[in-house]
């Protein structure tokens, strides 16, 4: 059988029932990938004899959880015990950690059988990996977490593990036309994560599906409400263009318009949501405190191996360090005052409905596109999924997003299967 093009959630159910075993779905798995890594490349580290140990050994014992038997890839940012963690760049060339980053254990402790690490871009930054977008190798899949979107929607694994920061999960996933989900800021572990800027990183992670989106993160999160949660019989919805909507291109304002005209019939309340007054600094000051931070988690690698890093690191560090202490107190008071003022919205809105990417996936390998559009929700650590709904003019898919409330992260994902259902 094809198990490697089931989605996440109808293996898992044929694995509890062991209609399907765990060996048989890997070794589909490992088909696929022998056939289209060469052109997708999205891996650099494949365990293909020790991802059949693990699953022999689920097939042999008692169903171990949500995610028993399911093929996991994992970005190269997580530590693991068995794999070399090497971060997309030469610093980290060989490195093996002693232990697993949280995040994997935890899905490891549900059953997950982990097959491999996935292409990151340089330190999980902007410079780009090898990895080529499975819908047109010519155009690129999105970053940092682009090995892991490229797998999933290549049908290589049903499931990934990636981290956004600024875009890192939702952009990809909307170049590679698939479900990537961002949780609430401080919702999943991050220990044992390469870390990039302190008060916004987060760890998430990509499915086929809405339904296997959500099977991951309540994985991550300890949260069963996130594959729990019923769609709601109706939802209010808050449209958030945000103050850079003049960067969507036509595919976009396409998807959007489309989008609007499904979901407002049926919507209980669709309209314009007032975003704070002086919002249109958003993306700028986000970015401004990801440099900073980024700079301070990167100091030693800043230091001691410049001449190994890329020149737009370089770059990025030397700005980061640039920016004084009394700037970012600024830029994190003005972020404080934003957290609340679009919290209170949500007393209005069940979601808010947002751009993903400014475009299709870009042509070429060396630009993983423009993250502003998601800088705004990083920046508020608000949880994000991805839907994929559209082609664009060039084949390519298009989507946007939903965003949620802090910590109702279930009522985000079951909004998101609603909207799914009315918008495909």
């Amino acid at each position: 059988m094809d198990g490697h093009r089931l989605s996440a959630s109808d293996a898992a159910r044929a694995l509890a029932r062991r209609e399907l075993s765990a060996e048989q779905l890997l070794r589909d798995c490992l088909a696929r990938i022998a056939e289209r890594e060469p052109e997708v490349r999205a891996f650099v580290h494949l365990d293909a004899e020790g991802a059949l140990a693990q699953a022999r050994a689920l097939d042999a014992g008692p169903i171990r959880g949500p995610l028993h038997g399911l093929p996991l890839a994992v970005k190269d940012i997580f530590d693991t015990f068995d794999m070399p963690t090497e971060c997309g760049s030469p610093i980290f060339a060989g490195h093996r950690p002693r232990v697993d980053a949280a995040a994997v254990a935890l899905c490891r402790e549900a059953g997950a059988v982990v097959i491999g690490k996935t292409v990151t871009t340089e330190l999980a930054n902007m410079t780009a990996g090898v990895t080529r977008n499975p819908f047109n190798p010519a155009h690129s899949p999105g970053g940092s977490s682009s090995g892991s979107a490229a797998a999933v929607a290549d049908c290589m694994v049903p499931l990934s593990l990636g981290t956004q920061t600024a875009g890192s999960i939702i952009r990809p996933a909307a170049c590679c036309g698939i479900v990537g989900v961002k949780p609430s800021f401080g919702r999943v572990p991050r220990a044992g994560v390469k870390p990039n800027a302190d008060s916004m990183d987060t760890v998430g992670g990509f499915g086929r599906t809405v339904a296997d989106a959500a099977l991951l993160a309540s994985v991550l999160t300890g949260d069963a409400r996130l594959r729990d949660e019923p769609p709601p019989a109706a939802l209010r919805v808050g449209l958030a263009q945000g103050p850079d909507w003049a960067q969507a291109e036509d595919d976009v304002v396409g998807a959007w318009d489309r989008a609007v005209r499904a979901l407002a019939p049926q919507a209980s309340r669709c309209e314009d949501a007032v975003l704070p007054r002086d919002f249109a600094d958003v993306a700028a000051v986000q970015a401004a405190i990801q440099a900073h931070e980024t700079a301070t988690a990167l100091a030693d690698e800043h230091r001691r191996h410049r001449e190994r890093l890329s020149p737009a690191l370089v770059d990025l560090l030397d700005r980061g360090r640039s920016i004084d202490a009394a700037t970012i107190a600024a830029h994190q008071a003005r972020a404080a005052r934003w957290r609340a003022e679009v919290d209170a919205l949500f007393d209005r809105y069940d979601v808010l409905l947002a751009p993903s990417a400014v475009d299709e996936a870009p042509a070429g390998l060396q630009f993983t596109g423009d993250p502003v559009f998601c800088r705004p929700w990083s920046l508020l650590g608000l949880p994000c999924v991805h839907l994929p709904f559209a082609r664009g003019a060039s084949g390519l898919p298009v989507g946007l997003q939903l965003v949620g409330r802090h910590g109702d992260d279930h009522g985000l994902l079951a909004a998101a299967q609603w909207c799914m259902a009315r918008s495909s």
